[in-house]
């Protein structure tokens, strides 16, 4: 069906050429599920827009061919190249509500799909309701007529996959399709596109940065790094029989969500950019890889098949132990921070209530009520690492947001070490001893300052300049560089010269500014590669250690929580539904939800059957959408 042999895409900079991909070589049957792994900047998303055509400008194919269902792609006329997209090859992106024209409604969008297909206009609106039903969206005349923002991010992808398989394609090509999806969403959307595939009998590339995901759903798996294919097998056996040093780095740098807890090893450097690319004369891992050898900087590795369909690319291949053993068996004995729990809580919630109140109807004379969080107690005690869990929507982000006084309670009490925190100056002294660490370093951080004014960004607020002022701006800038890891020629960079975990670095630093006491973390790991997720949550424990920091970490990613975390709330729907020690609720959960939330996360061991046959969440609208598209 699709077969990639010897691809090289070639830009030319400062006057040089330089091999972006280089000697990529895939192959892909009808029916089969071929996974694209890779940290970010490995060349996965590269492929995907050779295939459709959507080569930039100024890169060139100087090698090798791409054939789809028989044809020559790269000799094929752009019409007939367009032809091809929509109808025989479709395309779930990775950010649904990014992909859906925020303008037009469900029905909008789908008609222009449907009308782009050539498809006539009766019957469109009967397709398009036939196609939503079948990806499980319920009423999905009622839902065709909303916007993208009143659905939740699962429906979107829903939406999304509906489209990609109306015209029964040969190929789907999902890029990163479950990235900013919660693990209930993610295991929904998994299973309904391997749904679809069996019933179109549909080949789909599958793109992803998660290996382990990857050997679950996949039936071969190539592993990308700067450009190279470096491991290349069924997908069973990559992940569990892994030969290249970079393969058996992503799957450690995973915490395990079941299992003995360890401590994670973390890949030292980064991914070459672009143009260091072109300075690398051999094994462009090399500068990263442990068994470095001095024949690896010379010449590129050839592709050598150290079993039957299962290559690699390196001249020095790992060694395959008698009884391997899985990540969850390797690394030092691991235990989250605790903290001191006789001492007097930092920061303490009694039963809290946050509800939002919007009016609806004639001049606006009915009110509408949403609960985010009722009546929630939690304490967090000195030192201590506490997760909070649940889908989204679940009112993980509203805790967040009160704790920081972002949000003003409805009803109950906020205490900070002790004292009440209420009003606009209660409010200024909170901020010195609680901060928080947002989602997205690329939007968080302004692209107009330095690294320096944003690491010390706090010493221009009048509240905080009296206590900051005591320690030089310049050197306290220093400090907090060397507190999170970043060089010291790091200041005078902007943060279009960073990589996504230098900028999140940059965003736990300037929450250390004023060395507050809590931090409070929402997602700060969601959309990093797991080498340098590790690298971030391994710089939050010893920050911890450190400097006594307790952390509030606000995420949908169990496992991650499971390492990081000693306690964890689990919430759903604005309630909590269980808490208590991580290992004991993870081992033994008692609430049917905290079930459905362990089940959704895929094994580390890739024999047990994932996603589950069925979830026990619905992928309908979460209650606060829903309560908004109803009433609207």
């Amino acid at each position: 069906m699709l077969s990639i042999s010897n691809l090289t895409l070639t830009a030319r900079l400062g006057g040089a050429k330089v091999d972006l991909l280089r000697d990529i070589s895939l192959t892909l049957e009808r029916g089969k599920v071929l996974g694209l792994v890779g940290e970010s900047g490995a060349g996965k998303s590269m492929i995907g827009r050779v295939i459709a055509g959507h080569t930039p400008p100024g890169f060139e194919i100087t090698r090798g061919d791409i054939r789809f269902d028989g044809l020559d792609l790269l000799t094929l006329a752009p019409r007939t190249w367009r032809h091809l997209l929509g109808r025989r090859i479709a395309f779930v992106p990775q950010e649904p509500l990014t992909a859906l024209n925020p303008v037009l409604t469900i029905a909008q969008t789908f008609d222009e799909h449907l009308a782009h297909l050539g498809l006539p206009t009766r019957g469109r609106r009967r397709l398009m309701l036939q196609q939503l039903d079948s990806v499980h969206l319920p009423k999905p005349d009622e839902l065709a007529a909303r916007y993208p923002h009143e659905l939740s991010g699962g429906q979107c992808q829903r939406v999304l996959i509906a489209m990609a398989f109306v015209a029964n394609p040969a190929l789907i090509v999902a890029d990163e399709p479950t990235t900013a999806l919660d693990v209930v969403s993610q295991a929904n959307v998994l299973q309904l596109l391997a749904e679809q595939r069996r019933i179109h009998h549909t080949a789909m590339l599958l793109i992803t940065h998660d290996l382990r995901l990857a050997a679950h759903v996949c039936d071969d798996i190539a592993v990308l790094y700067a450009g190279e294919q470096v491991e290349y097998g069924p997908a069973r056996e990559v992940l569990r029989r892994s030969r290249h040093h970079y393969t058996w780095a992503l799957d450690h740098a995973t915490p395990d969500v079941h299992g003995p807890q360890r401590l994670l090893p973390t890949l030292g450097g980064q991914m070459p950019g672009v143009a260091a690319l072109g300075a690398i004369a051999g094994c462009r891992f090399a500068a990263r890889c442990p068994r470095q050898q001095p024949a690896c900087t010379q010449q590129p590795p050839a592709l050598v098949e150290q079993s039957p369909g299962h290559w690699v690319r390196c001249i020095a291949p790992r060694a395959l132990e008698a009884n391997p053993a899985s990540a969850a068996d390797s690394g030092a004995a691991w235990r989250a921070p605790s903290g001191d729990p006789d001492a007097p809580p930092l920061v303490e919630l009694q039963d809290v209530t946050l509800r939002y109140t919007a009016r609806r109807g004639l001049l606006g004379r009915r009110q509408v009520h949403n609960v985010a969080v009722n009546r929630l107690s939690l304490k967090v005690q000195p030192g201590e690492f506490i997760g909070i869990v649940g889908e989204s929507g679940s009112g993980k982000s509203s805790v967040a947001r009160l704790i920081v006084g972002a949000e003003s309670l409805t009803s109950g009490r906020l205490l900070v070490e002790g004292q009440e925190r209420a009003g606009t100056r209660a409010l200024r002294l909170t901020r010195e001893q609680v901060q928080m660490i947002f989602q997205d370093p690329h939007s968080a951080l302004n692209p107009r300052r330095s690294v320096f004014r944003l690491l010390t960004q706090a010493y221009e607020s009048d509240q905080m300049a009296e206590k900051l002022e005591r320690k030089p701006r310049e050197q306290h800038a220093r400090d907090l560089l060397h507190d999170v890891g970043l060089p010291a020629d790091a200041l005078a960079r902007f943060p279009s010269q960073l990589s996504g975990g230098q900028k999140q670095r940059v965003n736990i630093g300037r929450a250390l500014c004023v060395m507050p006491r809590l931090l409070v973390a929402d997602e700060i790991v969601s959309g990093l590669d797991v080498s340098v997720q590790a690298q971030v949550l391994n710089l939050l424990i010893e920050l911890g250690r450190r400097h006594g920091i307790a952390l509030v970490l606000i995420s949908h990613d169990l496992s991650v929580v499971r390492y990081l975390c000693s306690r964890v709330v689990v919430m759903q729907r604005g309630d909590v539904v269980e808490e208590g020690r991580t290992e004991a609720v993870f081992a033994s959960p008692r609430h049917p939800y905290t079930r459905s939330l362990l089940a959704a996360v895929p094994p580390a061991d890739p024999s047990i059957a994932w996603p589950p046959a069925s979830m026990t969440s619905q992928p309908g609208a979460h209650p606060a959408v829903t309560a908004r598209a109803a009433n609207a």
